[in-house]
C-alpha cells in the first residue's frame, strides 16, 4: 500500500508562516510522499517561496511539487522553484521523478498545465497568433506530461501519478462558473494521461470545484485544492503493482 498525501492552492505569504507545519510534521505517521499541486504562493515572489520552504523542509517524507499560475505571477518561477528545491522538494515541469516508498517505486510526472477547455467547448489553434500560442502552450504541457508518464513506465514503476495544477477533466470543476472552465483546465491533459497511463491524477486550481472525477480512460482524478479538501492535506492509498486501484482516507 502506497500512501500519497496531497494538497494544492495553499497560497502562502509571510503572515501565514507556520500554519501548515504542525499538520505537515505528522506526515511520516500517515503518508509516504507529499504532493503539492501548485499555487503554493500568493504572488510568486521568492520571499513567499521561502515561507513555503520553511513549511516543507525536513519533513521526513519526500516532497514533489508543480507550480501554479500564482507562482508565475511575479514572473520569477525559476527562482521560486529553486527556493523550494533548496528545501528538498522536487519541482517538476515536463519531467518525472521516481520516489522510493518502502519497497515500492512511485513515479510522479508533473506539469503546471494550462487552460483551453474541454471537448466540445475548447479553444482551437486557429486565428490570431496569441490564440494559437495559448493552445500551443497547453499542448506543450500535455505532451510533456505524456512523455514523462511513458518514460516512468519504461522504468518499471509500481505506480504512476500525474501531478498538475490545471485540471484534466471538467468533473472536478463542478461548482465553478461554467464561463471560466476554459481557464481552469484542458482536455489535452486527460488525453495525455489516458494515452500514457497512470494510477492517479492530482490537480488544484479550482477552489470552488469538486474533489472526485475520472478521465474517459478510467483514471481517477482528484482536485486537492485546499479550499476543496478543507484540510492541510488529504491522503490517497494506491495499491502498488495492482493496476491502478486507489482508495482514500481523511487527511489532517
Amino acid at each position: 500500500m502506497i500512501r500519497i498525501a496531497a494538497v494544492g492552492d495553499i497560497h502562502m505569504a509571510p503572515e501565514t508562516q507556520g500554519t501548515l507545519r504542525p499538520a505537515f510534521e505528522t506526515l511520516p505517521e500517515c503518508a509516504d510522499l507529499l504532493l503539492l499541486a501548485g499555487d503554493l504562493t500568493r504572488h510568486g515572489t521568492p520571499e513567499e517561496a521561502r515561507v513555503v520552504a520553511r513549511e516543507i523542509e525536513g519533513l521526513g517524507v519526500p516532497v514533489v511539487a508543480v507550480l501554479g499560475n500564482h507562482d508565475h505571477h511575479d514572473e520569477r518561477p525559476e527562482e521560486v522553484a529553486a527556493v523550494l528545491e533548496d528545501a528538498g522538494a522536487q519541482v517538476l515541469e515536463g519531467r518525472g521523478v521516481v520516489i522510493r516508498c518502502g519497497e515500492a517505486r512511485v513515479g510522479v510526472a508533473g506539469t503546471k498545465g494550462f487552460g483551453g477547455g474541454f471537448l466540445g467547448r475548447s479553444a482551437g489553434e486557429f486565428g490570431e497568433p496569441l490564440m494559437k500560442e495559448f493552445v500551443r502552450c497547453s499542448r506543450r504541457c500535455a505532451e510533456g506530461l505524456r512523455a514523462s508518464l511513458e518514460h516512468l513506465a519504461e522504468q518499471g514503476c509500481d505506480a504512476r501519478i500525474a501531478l498538475t495544477h490545471y485540471s484534466p477533466v471538467p468533473e472536478t470543476l463542478a461548482g465553478e462558473p461554467l464561463e471560466i472552465y476554459p481557464f481552469l483546465g484542458s482536455y489535452l491533459l486527460a488525453e495525455a494521461v489516458d494515452t500514457a497511463g497512470a494510477d492517479l491524477a492530482v490537480h488544484g486550481h479550482a477552489h470552488a470545484g469538486t474533489e472526485n472525477g475520472m478521465t474517459s480512460g478510467g483514471v481517477r482524478v482528484r482536485n486537492v485544492a485546499q479550499p476543496v479538501i478543507g484540510r492541510a492535506f488529504h491522503v490517497y492509498h494506491l495499491h502498488d503493482g495492482a493496476g491502478g486501484g486507489a482508495g482514500e482516507e481523511a487527511g489532517r
